[in-house]
């Protein structure tokens, strides 16, 4: 049973061997944090975000229990007899989504009391409620459809299941990729086209000098949820886009914000989603496997909707130890991205002030513990940042001038 779990762990470390940044910038010395932030400053991030992170960790140990729980002792509804099973795979694999999301709602709500009481979550009781009810129907339909599917496949391949289950996986990754800016998020945001205008000048000049089609640039509003800021790049192809939250564009300064955009740009330039998508590929045949064998020493109902809750616990646990992995090669994909932001830009002066700001704006923790960010963190803390921005200041002449984008970084297309 130890050996498909440990070949799953074996693809997982070859694909973030093979996907790593080339040339990648190394872990630079992370800063003092007592020279960027008060003690007052560290202590109130602090206080916030460890009892948020410990409640987010006890609302996935919850989640955990409650599928054990329901392997163990399976409510009448997932072991009732379905005709055809594959109707029964959709029937139990939506009532298993949609269940489990239950019992942590509690957590879920007092985490977001805690965000309400330091300014942080801007939105009602009542939006909250209507967002959760989209979320759960939304995963409610993707599971029951990938129950369905599974059942079918553990039908038609008793033994061999795990190999279409690893295709049908990946393509269902690409696919909500590619649809989720255009069908999903308009959900529960509102995106708008960056209008005319200083910013939108910036983002074509920065998207030129990197050499990059762009696609669309949106301003989300954000703000009606949450005083947060951020950006992010999604999207696949035709829906390829840059996302900037209003509570951004309001906040920081021109070079600021450029410093933003040409990170997300450097996303767009080493296609970064796409090759989110190839490690998924890569990891994916040897995880089902794992997953196959694992829901296996767990029941003994195999090939029916039954099998669900054991084939989900399954994949809960093999999927643990291969996202730290993954998390490792994001942290490394994020790093390239800084670095390439203060290249393009040249504004490491910018680019200190902005991780002190937005990580003060979104009570970060400003000092992590190790193991968080060694097993928990898709980004760099922020004292890394800060030094990887120090470092480069230090070392560069910051020719042609502080704000000013270098010309020429950009040969390979977006």
């Amino acid at each position: 049973m130890l050996g498909p779990i440990v070949i799953a762990l074996a693809a997982a470390e070859l694909g973030a061997r093979l996907l790593a940044p080339r040339g990648r910038p190394r872990k630079p010395p992370e800063a003092d944090v007592h020279a960027h932030f008060s003690a007052e400053e560290i202590e109130r991030a602090a206080r916030f975000a460890r009892p948020q992170r410990a409640l987010a960790l006890t609302r996935m140990a919850i989640d955990l229990a409650s599928l054990t729980l329901m392997v163990r002792r399976a409510p009448r509804v997932l072991r009732s007899q379905f005709s055809p099973p594959e109707l029964g795979g959709v029937a139990v694999g939506g009532t298993l989504a949609v269940a489990l999301s239950l019992p942590s709602l509690p957590v879920s709500a007092l985490a977001r009391r805690r965000a309400i009481a330091v300014g942080l979550d801007t939105q009602s009781w009542r939006g909250w409620t209507v967002d959760l009810v989209k979320a759960a129907g939304i995963q409610g339909a993707l599971a029951g459809a990938g129950g369905g599917l599974l059942i079918a496949a553990t039908r038609r391949y008793p033994r061999g299941w795990w190999l279409p289950a690893a295709a049908g996986s990946v393509l269902a990754g690409g696919l909500l990729a590619a649809l989720s800016p255009v069908l999903l998020d308009p959900m529960f945001n509102e995106f708008a086209p960056l209008e005319e205008g200083q910013t939108r000048a910036d983002v074509l000049e920065l998207a030129s000098a990197a050499g990059v089609s762009v696609g669309e640039v949106y301003s989300i509003d954000a703000s009606r949820r949450t005083t947060a800021a951020n950006a992010y790049v999604t999207g696949l192809g035709p829906t390829k886009r840059v996302v900037l939250f209003d509570t951004l564009l309001k906040r920081y300064s021109r070079d600021e914000i450029r410093l933003v955009v040409a990170h997300e740009l450097a996303h767009v330039r080493h296609r970064d989603v796409p090759r989110g998508i190839l490690f998924a590929a890569i990891v994916a045949p040897a995880s089902a496997l794992a997953v196959q064998r694992l829901s296996w020493a767990l029941s003994d109902t195999r090939n029916e909707p039954a099998a669900l809750p054991a084939i989900a616990l399954a994949a809960a646990l093999v999927a643990a130890p291969v996202g730290v992995i993954g998390n490792r090669l994001s942290r490394a994909i994020e790093r390239r991205a800084d670095a390439y932001s203060l290249e393009l830009v040249r504004a490491p002066e910018a680019f200190v002030s902005f991780e002190r700001g937005i990580a003060l704006q979104n009570l970060a923790d400003l000092q992590p513990p190790k193991w968080v960010t060694g097993l928990l963190a898709t980004h760099p803390p922020t004292v890394e940042r800060i030094g990887a921005a120090l470092v480069w200041q230090g070392a560069s002449g910051r020719e042609p001038g502080a704000g000013e984008p270098r010309a020429g970084l950009g040969a390979a297309p977006g």
